[in-house]
This record gives structure tokens, C-alpha cells and sequence, in this order.
């Protein structure tokens, strides 16, 4: 058995295999409950999720007189637990009633001024209200390396779900193989280099080009030192 740095127990790992994916946990929480019901070791299977993202699902427009009401239900609630946990510490049963109506009331006030308050200082920013979630794209469910045979027969044999989705795996990153040319392909090559002849080539053409404009201006200087010996 080994042990944390904590110092409690820790279970040895278990080299768990790629049985199933699915596109939502339900399916994959299914794929489970059915192994489960078939006698199958359970303890080493787990569901991973993976492309985990952030979902916000907006539920409404919320206004000032929307956040005072929520925050109103909000403070009665807690004024009426408040008011309960008070009410214990009472003998008379009048007592006791007068003091949860007064924390529900209190805390309505209380929590429906704090609602309002709160949303008008965000200055119209964001008037809606929103559920936010993590889920993941792809759900996979693992089992013992040692009992994939077994967890792959029994679902097999079992029934599948009608909106069960099976996503497949994206393969693991690897050499990447490119298959050879043949002599007839006459596909373009894009993002390279010029062939080093060309290049070659060009050079040469841009320097008779400068040889034949530095002639030029050698002519250019004769004639006119020839000129002014005439003058």
C-alpha cells in the first residue's frame, strides 16, 4: 500500500484502457450502469471528460424591479431559517411565530434593497441573468486493461440507446508520412524557395545589368571631358 504525503492511503495506479466515447455524460453514465448490471468489475472504470468549455445559458432579461424581486425571495428564505434557529430559544409559541414573521420580513427588506442595489450599480451593463456550466466535448469511459475484452463484450451484447452518440477518438499525435511523387504529378510547391539555379540565374542577370549601366555612365563622363577640351 502506498502513501501520500498527507499520510493516508494511496491506491496503486491501474493502467486503464479506451473502452467507449460518447458526446454527452449521460450516455456514457449508461455505458456504466449497464456494465454494472452485468456483474462487471466497476471499481476500475472511470468516465473522462475531455474539450472541456464554459456554457452560458441566459435565462432572462433582468431589470432593477427582476433583481429586487429575486433578492426579496432570496432574504425571506434566509429570514425564515434565521427566524426558526431564533424561535428555539423561545418558550411561548407566540413568541416564537412573532419572531419568524419578523426575521421573513426583515430579511425580504434586507435582500430585495441589497438586489435592487446591487444591479443598478452595474449601470445597465448587463441586464440579463445567465446559468453557467462546464461541460466537455467528448466522454470517455476506461476500464482495466485487464478486462477490456470482457467490457467490450458485454456491450456489445447489450442495448444501445437511441440517442446515444459514439464520438471516435482523435488519433495521438505521430510521424506524419507523406506518400512519393510520381514522375506525371506536377503539383505546385507553396511556402518554399525558389530552386537555387533560378536564383542563380537572376543574380547573374542583375549584375550585367549594373556592369552594362555603370558602362553607360563611363560613356556618359567621356563625352564630357571631350567636350570641355573643345570649349
Amino acid at each position: 500500500m502506498q502513501y501520500s504525503p498527507a499520510g493516508g492511503p494511496v491506491s496503486p495506479a491501474v493502467d486503464r484502457r479506451l473502452l467507449v466515447s460518447y458526446d454527452n455524460y449521460a450516455a456514457a453514465q449508461r455505458a456504466v450502469d449497464t456494465l454494472s448490471d452485468a456483474g462487471f468489475p466497476v471499481e476500475n472504470t472511470a468516465i473522462v471528460g475531455s474539450d472541456l468549455r464554459l456554457e452560458e445559458t441566459v435565462t432572462g432579461r433582468l431589470t432593477n424591479g427582476r433583481a429586487a424581486l429575486s433578492g426579496l425571495i432570496t432574504g425571506a428564505v434566509f429570514g425564515l431559517i434565521v427566524g426558526l434557529f431564533l424561535g428555539l430559544f423561545t418558550s411561548a409559541t407566540t413568541s416564537f411565530f412573532g419572531l419568524v414573521l419578523w426575521s421573513i420580513l426583515w430579511g425580504a427588506i434586507a435582500g430585495a434593497a441589497f438586489g435592487f442595489t446591487s444591479h443598478a450599480f452595474t449601470g445597465g451593463t448587463r441586464d440579463f441573468s445567465s446559468r453557467s456550466s462546464i461541460v466537455a466535448g467528448r466522454y470517455d469511459v476506461l476500464v482495466a486493461s485487464s478486462v477490456l475484452d470482457q467490457a467490450q463484450a458485454l456491450l456489445q451484447g447489450g442495448v444501445q440507446p437511441a440517442d446515444t452518440v459514439v464520438v471516435q477518438r482523435p488519433p495521438s499525435a505521430g510521424p506524419v508520412t507523406t506518400s512519393p511523387v510520381s514522375a506525371g504529378d506536377t503539383a505546385p510547391q507553396t511556402g518554399g524557395y525558389p530552386v537555387t539555379e533560378d536564383r542563380v540565374e537572376a543574380r547573374a542577370d542583375e549584375a550585367r545589368a549594373d556592369e552594362a549601366r555603370a558602362e553607360e555612365a563611363r560613356d556618359d563622363d567621356r563625352a564630357g571631358l571631350s567636350r570641355g577640351r573643345r570649349l
